[in-house]
């Protein structure tokens, strides 16, 4: 082993390690990762920066836009209506079809984003029929992981072990390569969790427990206790709060009074604006108070500001829902704001929110709660504007949007719009299908008119992007040229082939299959899929073989993260909602990814002969 081999063995150690431990973000690790090669000299310039010029960072990168652009257009949600209508009072039927349509929506959508999606769905399911969420909340992410296999573009990895194939001069893989192989673990997936479902969480859940489903805004404020609580005082001419930020003025810190929304005179009537810190008041502003936390005379303080109440009617949230909107959010499990109070996390000056009710085991907090340390299953009521409560959905790390009330259904921005998005995505399908555009062209294709139908705009499309993810692929893409040009690859081939080369190929893919998935326990399946899919190929060179199924088998096993709840963010999502714990994914992961290692090496080289 030469000296540069071994620097660069080091170096992924080094990251393998910051990837488990979580110390340093993924995308800094991957930075670091191209800084590191350059000055060592292992690779140029060029070479290390390769991957921000690679194709299928730019489909991934579109691929995120048009998910997006299914959201906004209420595709996506309207999937989950249609899916609790269909299903009715049965829990067999809701559990095979929640996890054909997640897998039919991952196969074009983040999977991270669709289980997000159908995690208030399955809450509300799970209420009515009176049983455990943990009873359907693994399939909905095992389901969310089997998309991965439906399609070329379900996933990251896939589209690396294409792009790896093209890079050693092979043809790329289809659109629907991975299809058979996809349905069949479906299939195969739909009637695993239907025997163990009740190795699950099957607790019955308590009668006085909250029933986790679709509200009304005024549920919410009965169930928050906010009745009363809230005050209109409207900015008369000449207050001392005129021309002032929230900020300089510390109303929440002099009066304990929270602001929580603004009515705004815009184009001859009043809109709710978001009440952020920096916000500057106006002459004829009204502002919406929270007082709970308050022991300030209302009289006083309306004399002292200049402030003139006004009327605050039990509808008033309601005939404000195009403007404002509520939710309720938990806690990630291990996320880093657990045991913060409101204040220390700067919850409103970051996200554009206020908290205005938290329920910790079932019942409301009283009094002041910016104060109050958040612990694991506390439930906060956030109450802003809709697009900043569904931008909540992206801070996975952590929040988890639990439940959206009924009003949102009024709220999907572009939901005539539908149609368009649907065609948008049929067309990309249609060009990627043809071989006659390449795979990266269609999706910006589509992208574009998706603006054009108005589906999404600019700022959504650019916030949608989960950039962590694109640098940590063009950050893990030089260690698979540095392990070529060191002979990592060839040592790595060579120990394979001594080991169990002369067993047969099938005896190959199974090893592969059990290296990608051991790995995968460790890093995310994108940085797996780019470490292992050089070593496949080799492998297939040096026994003189086909390199589709070596290919294929990494494409499937990086999928297959079914072990344990960190081994992919699908998994972690659904952890705090279906209440367990980490030998739950152990016990049904394990067994299930051994079965799908079993089918796959039967089934790849069926399928693409050696």
């Amino acid at each position: 082993m030469n000296g540069e081999l071994l620097w660069v063995l080091t170096l992924l150690l080094i990251a393998i390690v910051l990837f488990a431990t979580n110390k340093l973000r993924m995308d800094v690790v991957a930075l670091l990762i191209i800084v590191a090669f350059v000055l060592s000299g292992t690779l140029n310039l060029q070479e290390a920066t390769a991957g921000f010029s690679d194709p299928n960072v730019i489909l991934i990168a579109a691929l995120f836009v048009i998910g997006d652009g299914l959201v906004r257009t209420g595709v996506a949600y309207q999937v989950g209506d249609w899916l609790v209508r269909v299903a009715g009072d049965s829990e067999t039927k809701m559990l095979s079809l929640l996890m054909v349509a997640v897998a039919s929506l991952g196969a074009v959508m983040s999977s991270t984003g669709v289980v997000a999606i159908f995690i208030p769905v399955v809450l509300s399911v799970a209420a009515r029929m009176k049983t455990s969420p943990g009873r359907l909340m693994m399939p909905l992410s095992f389901a969310g992981l089997i998309s991965g296999m439906m399609t070329l573009v379900a996933t990251p990895p896939n589209m690396v072990v294409s792009s790896e194939l093209v890079r050693e001069g092979y043809r790329g893989l289809g659109f629907f390569s991975v299809t058979p192989v996809g349905i069949v673990v479906l299939i195969l997936g739909v009637g695993y969790m239907l025997l163990t479902r009740g190795l699950l969480a099957s607790n019955e859940p308590d009668a006085n427990k909250e029933a986790w489903q679709r509200r009304t805004f005024r549920d919410l404020i009965r169930d928050y206790k906010l009745t009363g609580r809230a005050r209109r005082l409207a900015l008369r001419s000449g207050s001392p709060l005129i021309g002032k930020t929230l900020d300089e003025l510390h109303l929440r810190a002099r009066y304990g009074a929270n602001v929580v929304g603004i009515e705004r005179w815009r184009k001859f009537r009043r809109v709710m604006v978001s009440a952020f810190g920096d916000t500057e008041l106006k002459e004829r502003d009204v502002l919406l108070i929270d007082m709970s936390a308050s022991d300030v005379d209302l009289r006083e303080f309306c004399g002292e500001q200049m402030l003139e109440p006004m009327v605050l009617r039990g509808e008033y949230f309601s005939e404000q829902s195009r403007d404002v909107g509520m939710a309720e959010v938990t806690l990630v499990p291990e996320s880093e704001v657990l045991g913060k109070s409101l204040r220390d996390m700067t919850f409103r000056s970051r996200h554009g929110l206020n908290v205005v009710g938290i329920r910790r085991n079932g019942e409301a907090l009283p009094g002041k709660l910016v104060d109050e340390p958040l612990q694991l299953g506390d439930v906060l009521l956030v109450i802003g504007n809709w697009k900043q409560i569904r931008q909540l959905q992206q801070h996975t790390k952590y929040f988890i949007l639990l439940n959206l009330p009924s009003e949102v259904d009024e709220m999907v921005p572009a939901v005539s719009q539908a149609p368009h998005a649907l065609f948008c995505l049929a067309l990309m399908v249609a060009m990627m299908l043809t071989d006659e555009v390449p795979n990266a062209i269609a999706a910006i294709i589509a992208c574009l008119l998706m603006g054009k139908f108005r589906c999404i705009d600019m700022e959504s499309a650019y916030k949608s992007i989960h950039w962590p993810s694109l640098l940590l692929i063009v950050g893990m893409l030089p260690f698979a040229l540095a392990l070529q040009k060191t002979g990592g690859i060839d040592l790595a081939v060579r120990g394979l082939m001594d080991l169990v080369g002369g067993m047969g190929p099938r005896v190959v893919l199974l090893c592969l299959f059990v290296l990608c998935a051991v790995t995968g326990l460790f890093i995310s399946n994108t940085a797996t899929a780019v470490l292992m899919a050089p070593i496949a190929i080799a492998a297939a060179r040096q026994m003189e073989l086909s390199p589709y199924p070596f290919a294929m088998i990494i494409a499937i096993s990086a999928s297959a993260a079914f072990m344990t709840p960190v081994s992919s963010p699908v998994n972690t999502l659904v952890l705090g909602p279906g209440n367990y714990k980490f030998g739950d994914f152990v016990k049904i992961g394990v067994p299930f990814t051994l079965l799908v290692m079993v089918v796959s090496v039967i089934l790849v080289p069926w399928l693409f002969p050696f």
